[in-house]
C-alpha cells in the first residue's frame, strides 16, 4: 500500500434554482469526477439523508461503506455571478464526525465499481430486507426487483435529457415500496429538507480564505494501492475503501 496524495482538493458547484439543487461546475481531479451531470448533497440534504438511513441500521448499515461514499466539503468562497458559483475545499475530518455545514460529494473515483455504487447497493439490499421484515408480500420482494423499477425513473430521465442528482438517486431508494403498500413508520414527505431559496445566500460560516489550510495536499493522504501513471509510476488516491458492490445510476 502506497501513500499517495489526493487530487480532488476542490470543486466549484452552481445552483440551479428550478431543481433546488446544486452541481459540480469545476473540479481539481475532472479525469476521475467528470463534472458534467456530477451532482452533490449540500449541508440541508446531507443530514435528511442520515436520518432517512436511521431504521437500516438494525439490518447493517454499514458506516464503513457510508463514510467511503462521499467527499466532504466545506464553503471556502461565494462568487457573485449570474451562476451563484461557490468555491468548495475538501475537508480531512471524517464526514459523520465533523460538525461543521459540509458538501457530500459523491465518490465516483472507480465509476460502476466504486465506492458509491457499493453505497447505493448496500442500501438497496437493506431496504429490500426491511421492506420484506415488515410487510406482508404475497412473493418476497428482491434487489432485482427493486433495481428494475428504479431503472425505468433512470430511463426516463434519460429520454428526458435530465440528469439524476444523487439527493434523488438516493432518496428513491430509501423511500421505495411495493405499489399498493407502505412501510410503517416512513418518514412523510413534509419532512424532507427545505431546499435553499437563496441559493449561495444561504451557505452560512465562511472560512477566512486566507486561513484555509495552505498545506491541504499534505493534510489530505490517504493509503492505497499504487495506480500507475502513464510513466509507470504511482498516482492518485481514493477517497474511501472499496467494498464490493454493484454500479450507480448516474447518467454520464
Amino acid at each position: 500500500m502506497a501513500v499517495t496524495t489526493s487530487k480532488l482538493l476542490w470543486c466549484t458547484i452552481r445552483f440551479k434554482e428550478k431543481e433546488g439543487n446544486w452541481w459540480v461546475k469545476e473540479n481539481s481531479d475532472p479525469k476521475h469526477y467528470e463534472p458534467d451531470g456530477l451532482g452533490i448533497l449540500d449541508p440541508f440534504q446531507f443530514p435528511w439523508v442520515l436520518d432517512m438511513m436511521d431504521p437500516l441500521r438494525e439490518y447493517g448499515l454499514s458506516n464503513e461503506i457510508l463514510e467511503a461514499a462521499f467527499v466532504p466539503f466545506q464553503a471556502q468562497d461565494i462568487e457573485k455571478d449570474k451562476d451563484q458559483t461557490v468555491r468548495l475545499v475538501r475537508v480531512a475530518e471524517h464526514i459523520l464526525d465533523c460538525e461543521e455545514q459540509l458538501f457530500a460529494l459523491p465518490n465516483v473515483k472507480d465509476g460502476d465499481k466504486g465506492a458509491y455504487a457499493d453505497f447505493l447497493e448496500h442500501i438497496m439490499r437493506l431496504r429490500v430486507k426491511l421492506i420484506n421484515d415488515t410487510i406482508k408480500l404475497e412473493q418476497k420482494l428482491t434487489v432485482e426487483d427493486v433495481d428494475e423499477q428504479l431503472s425505468e425513473l433512470r430511463n426516463q430521465a434519460m429520454i428526458e435529457g435530465r440528469d439524476i442528482h444523487p439527493f434523488e438517486e438516493i432518496t428513491d431508494i430509501l423511500e421505495f415500496v411495493p405499489q399498493g403498500h407502505e412501510v410503517p413508520g416512513d418518514d412523510d414527505d413534509d419532512d424532507k429538507p427545505a431546499r435553499p431559496q437563496g441559493a449561495a445566500e444561504d451557505i452560512a460560516d465562511l472560512p477566512d480564505v486566507e486561513e484555509v489550510d495552505k498545506d491541504m495536499e499534505k493534510n489530505l493522504r490517504w493509503d492505497d494501492e499504487e495506480e500507475p501513471t502513464e510513466e509507470g509510476g504511482a498516482e492518485g488516491g481514493p477517497e474511501g475503501g472499496k467494498p464490493p458492490g454493484k454500479s450507480s445510476g448516474r447518467r454520464r
